[in-house]
């Protein structure tokens, strides 16, 4: 599929969904979401030690038969905010609804953070993330190429783990569709001015 249509076809399906673009996240959206990060039991170990970490307080996702979600984030690298990104994603398949989320990456080290830097970081079908309830105490779960249902603190404890260098935490904001799969997911990355 041609860039042109990828774009095209992700306007389309969010669009369908009811949705008025979203906006820029201001600020202070980036200081809430990583705060409320922050305070889940599951990622207490990842902010004293990854190398940097990538946060995106409002994803949205929607389909109609064609699926797409996207979201603006910033990147910091030893604590220090170093860029923006963009998250955009395209699924074909059966699927309808909409939903929004937040979403943390965190790097384990040099290496991964430049990897995700490069501009053209996308995750694959081997990729997972940690949904934690949207309180983020205690509950978390994770399904093979996305997350999902929550399950006990002791098994969000178990699989929130480094994996290729990145651990992928969201927390589900509401919708209709409860599924944040990670696959097709691509960043690109823009340095601060």
């Amino acid at each position: 599929m041609s860039q042109i249509n990828r774009r095209t076809a992700l306007a389309v399906s969010l669009a369908a969904c009811g949705w008025v673009w979203m906006q820029p996240a201001w600020a202070d959206e980036y200081d809430d979401t990583i705060a409320m990060f922050k305070k889940a039991d599951e990622t207490g170990k990842f902010w004293g030690d990854a190398y940097g970490y990538a946060v995106f307080p409002k994803i949205l996702k929607g389909a109609v038969g064609i699926g797409g979600a996207r979201g603006t984030g910033r990147v910091y690298e030893k604590g220090q905010y170093v860029g923006d990104s963009t998250m955009t994603q395209l699924s074909i398949g059966f699927q309808l609804g909409g939903e929004g989320f937040a979403e943390m990456i965190f790097f384990e080290n040099k290496a991964a953070f430049d990897l995700f830097t490069s501009g053209s970081f996308e995750f694959g079908a081997e990729a997972s993330a940690v949904a934690l309830t949207a309180g983020a105490s205690a509950k978390a779960g994770s399904t093979g190429a996305g997350a999902g249902a929550s399950v006990t603190k002791d098994k969000a404890s178990a699989v929130a783990a480094y994996r290729k260098g990145v651990a992928v935490f969201t927390i589900i904001r509401g919708g209709l569709m409860y599924d944040v799969s990670l696959q097709g997911q691509k960043y690109s990355y823009k340095k601060k001015a």
